[in-house]
């Protein structure tokens, strides 16, 4: 709709968006709240709703074309970015979302619908209310998910590292008792973790025990011996414990040359090695045999 038409369609909204402020925002919330769905805090939301109707009024005086006012508008953006991702921080489902734009969408229908002016105008202003809104839920969705995922990573880094623990077992002994699949992910954890504790605690000796690791092939060995290596780098012996028969026999299978690196089959005899190596009192080495 070009020329006038386009600036009194705009005019009007804006008008809508300035005068109705309040009973825009009261029927917004009530909607939300009464909806299906996790209970929301009623300040909380009306908060969201007065920054996005004022973003919104605010982006009909300026010359951005309607169909880009949500990516192109800073203020509109914001508004839904910050609605969406506080709504994917409470875990709530997509569909919550959604409905608070389409709830928005009849609050503002509805107030156009009771404004006096030609039927026709008011008919162009609901089709830029579409418009609009269509496109604010298609960019709330995106960032309900984005933000979703990021948690999710979040949420994951935090349990590897919760899973991988360092513990001190003696004086200048450290250990790390794996349990589950070793990916890439996780064997850059256990590296960081292992190396920092290391240093932290001035570790002669590091054990990596994989008695909770249901199998070991060729990506979880190569994972092995990259901490293996970086162990050594810190100056610190590696011993891995927990080779069960089974894990011996699937490592000889592949291949795998495990020959340079010190293991035993339990921690207790692993730990018993440490101390050897570490020598009576915690002197000089003792030689030790693979």
């Amino acid at each position: 709709m070009p020329g006038t038409d386009d600036a009194a369609v705009r005019d009007l909204l804006r008008q809508t968006l300035e005068q109705d402020h309040t009973s825009l925002v009261n029927d917004w919330v009530r909607q939300q709240v009464e909806g299906p769905g996790t209970p929301e805090d009623e300040r909380e939301l009306s908060r969201e709703a007065t920054d996005l109707l004022e973003a919104l009024r605010a982006a009909m005086g300026t010359t951005v074309p309607v169909g880009r006012i949500v990516e192109q508008d800073g203020a509109v953006r914001d508004a839904l970015t910050s609605l969406s991702e506080r709504r994917a921080r409470a875990g709530a489902e997509p569909s919550a979302t959604a409905m608070a734009i389409l709830a928005l969408k009849g609050t503002l229908l509805t107030a156009i619908e009771c404004r006096s002016g030609e039927p026709a105008l008011r008919y162009r202003t609901a089709l830029l209310v579409n418009e609009l809104l269509d496109r604010a839920g298609v960019l709330s969705f995106a960032v309900y998910v984005n933000g979703r995922e990021r948690i999710i990573r979040q949420q994951h880094s935090q349990m590897l590292e919760l899973s991988t623990p360092v513990v001190q077992l003696w004086r200048h002994v450290l250990a790390v008792p794996l349990i589950g699949t070793l990916d890439s992910a996780r064997t850059q954890v256990v590296m960081t973790s292992l190396l920092e504790a290391i240093q932290a605690h001035q570790a002669r000796v590091a054990i990596i025990d994989i008695t909770g690791v249901p199998t070991v092939d060729t990506a979880v060995a190569q994972h092995l011996l990259q901490t293996v290596g970086a162990v050594r780098l810190m100056g610190a012996d590696c011993v891995v414990s927990g080779i069960r028969p089974s894990i011996a026999q699937t490592i000889t299978q592949l291949g795998i040359d495990l020959s340079h690196i010190v293991t035993r089959g339990s921690l207790a005899d692993a730990l018993a090695t440490a101390l050897r190596l570490l020598g009576d009192g915690g002197g000089r080495p003792a030689a030790v045999t693979g």
